[in-house]
């Protein structure tokens, strides 16, 4: 495994959005060392170590494992179904996604099936739909949302996916953070 630590710990602090002074102070270090180890030109003891991960988030189990070995494409045979109320076909397309940021979600719905209302919730929502036409009911406002057509809204407020129409609705939902 090649560790590159510093070139590790600057990728996390970009993703996390913060400077190399705002994670200085948060892990009370000092920004020469943070620029030093991002530049490989230092090395940083264990505590110092968990002090500057625990101040991004990150388990010093996930920031050693092995990047290498993460599976990053999924077929159908990676999904996981889960018997959902109101919907047909409900499979989870990425296994273990509900411990991620999102949860990509494969939902059919046949006509007249809907999911329950849900909200308010914190977080967002995208769905692509791939055949029929969807109703998204946002506050009691109904979107219909055709073949080849998308939604994205907050999930602050009562909402619904629901089949209106006459034939199957197949699209791809993607909540974040998970719902389940």
């Amino acid at each position: 495994m090649d560790l590159r630590i510093g070139e590790r710990i600057k990728a996390l602090r970009l993703a996390s959005e913060l400077t190399q002074a705002e994670l200085a102070d948060r892990a009370k270090l000092t920004k020469g060392f943070i620029s030093q180890l991002e530049n490989d030109q230092t090395s940083i003891s264990v505590d110092s170590l968990a002090d500057l991960l625990g101040a991004l988030g990150v388990s010093m189990a996930d920031f050693f494992a092995d990047v290498e070995d993460t599976k990053n494409v999924f077929g159908p045979d990676d999904r996981v179904p889960f018997e959902r109320k109101g919907a047909s076909r409900f499979e989870v397309l990425v296994p273990g996604s509900t411990n991620n940021l999102m949860d990509p979600i494969l939902l059919e719905l046949e006509p007249g099936e809907s999911l329950d209302q849900q909200g308010p919730l914190p977080g967002e929502q995208f769905g692509y739909v791939l055949k029929g036409t969807a109703t998204l009911m946002i506050s009691r406002k109904a979107h219909r949302i055709p073949t080849d057509h998308c939604f994205y809204f907050s999930s602050d407020r009562e909402h619904q996916i629901r089949n209106d129409g006459t034939e199957r609705v197949k699209m791809v939902w993607v909540t974040s953070p998970p719902l389940m």
